[in-house]
């Protein structure tokens, strides 16, 4: 456990987003960007996303979390989240790994979008073709 003000930093990416997470000793705030994780996050579903590595390890409520994300949408940016968060409590506990790489939340999910090629519409769309 760190000292009291001490902080343990993660970083998450998923796509196009980037979070850069900050644990300490707490009662369980989080914050987003400057603004509460219920207000960042108004879909449940993103909520539940980004605190699941806390709720994994049964640690909720017992770190305060400061979080700056950007990029990407906000279905993106939970799932950045939720990797920093991991990433920082392997900080905090080495003996964590195992029950957070079980539950696949140490796994930086690596599909991203496929770039736009010349000579077609999109990534795999064609122009649409004629013979005459």
């Amino acid at each position: 456990m760190p000292a009291e003000g001490a902080f343990l930093y993660g970083t998450g990416r998923r796509k196009s987003s980037v979070a850069r997470v900050w644990l300490s000793p707490g009662e369980g705030k989080m914050v987003v960007n400057r603004r509460p994780l219920q207000e960042y996050f108004s879909r449940p579903t993103n909520q539940i996303l980004a605190v699941q590595p806390l709720k994994t390890v049964g640690v909720e409520g017992k770190f305060d979390l400061r979080v700056n994300v950007a990029g990407g949408g906000l279905t993106g940016q939970a799932g950045a989240v939720r990797l920093g968060i991991a990433r920082a409590l392997l900080v905090v506990d080495a003996s964590l790994r195992p029950t957070l790489r079980k539950a696949g939340l140490l796994t930086r999910d690596p599909r991203v979008k496929e770039r736009r090629k010349y000579g077609q519409k999109g990534a795999r769309a064609r122009f649409q073709f004629s013979k005459r």
